[in-house]
């Protein structure tokens, strides 16, 4: 059921070389293709609307879900996924879209993810997105995120947007209970008249949560980036937010880091900065014998790593 393109996909949103080992459902052109669960970890469709139930048992370690999401046509995709973390669990969740589009129509995919991390659980989530095809039809790829940490919980989030998606909107809204934990690395890379939006809101609302937020990301070309950033804390709690952005050529980006503080306790910081290479770096490497784009892809791919 899966063709060479499909493979390619998943090997770029999912590092999937094979069907993987442990939980998983693998979605292709608005339907579920492929699933398999373990005695820890349930998948159960849902019976309202299109999408998902993962139910990952308290006490369930060092165990993994993949569930990326293959467009090879072009068409409408929209899909709700409920994940449920148990008490003292340690999981990788693993998604992803991947969109191979080739027609004159636009190929889409809305996910809503919601995630509850349970008390002391652990979570990990990666979620990567990729674009390929020589169709006139855009790629548009918007994710919704939604996460409750109870406490002693951790979430642990990695976004990343390196090619081939024209248009995309992150939505993500993370609550954080007592001596909750949020770490988010965000990397995007976009080219030609692609245009990105990421609206990130972390809610700091019990005593000792915590949040550290990075976002790292290269504009080329005419292309159009906005970042808001919004970290709100709400009892004693550290919080700390990171936006630095790689701009060249016509490109636009836009970065709108903002702190709130309603409690005497909440300890808050956030940084932003945007600017080009630094000349120095090319010439560095360039001495070393390296071309003035290899130097370049160099600089940048050692930035988003």
């Amino acid at each position: 059921m899966l063709d060479a393109i499909d493979k390619k996909l998943l090997e770029e949103v999912a590092d999937l070389h094979e069907i993987p080992q442990g939980a998983y459902n693998i979605r292709k052109n608005g339907a579920g293709i492929q699933r398999n669960t373990t005695a820890n970890i349930d998948i159960v469709t849902k019976k309202d609307k299109p999408g998902i139930n993962v139910i990952v048992k308290p006490g369930t370690k060092k165990e993994s879900v993949h569930i990326p999401v293959i467009l090879s046509q072009s068409m409408d995709d929209l899909v709700y996924n409920t994940f449920e973390i148990g008490e003292n669990a340690d999981v990788l969740i693993v998604a992803g879209c991947g969109v191979h589009n080739t027609g004159s129509k636009k190929a889409q995919h809305d996910g809503v993810h919601e995630f509850f991390v349970r008390k002391g659980a652990k979570m990990k989530y990666v979620e990567k997105h990729y674009g390929e095809g020589d169709g006139s039809g855009a790629r548009v790829l918007n994710p919704t995120t939604i996460i409750e940490i109870d406490e002693d919980g951790v979430a642990e989030l990695e976004m990343v947007q390196i090619r081939g998606i024209d248009t995309a909107k992150r939505d993500t809204l993370v609550k954080l209970h007592k001596n909750a934990r949020l770490i988010v690395s965000e990397r995007l890379l976009t080219y030609q008249e692609q245009d990105a939006v990421s609206d990130i809101t972390v809610e700091l609302l019990e005593e000792g949560s915590s949040a550290q937020v990075i976002s790292r990301s290269v504009a080329q070309d005419k292309s159009n980036q906005v970042f808001h950033l919004n970290l709100r804390g709400y009892a004693g709690c550290r919080g700390h937010i990171q936006c630095d952005s790689i701009i060249m050529h016509d490109a636009h980006v836009s970065s709108i880091p903002e702190i709130t503080a309603f409690h005497s306790d909440a300890q808050l910081i956030h940084e932003a900065a945007i600017g080009k290479i630094a000349s120095e770096q090319l010439i560095k490497l360039m001495c070393l014998g390296l071309t003035e784009k290899e130097a370049e892809d160099t600089i940048l791919q050692g930035f988003l790593a």
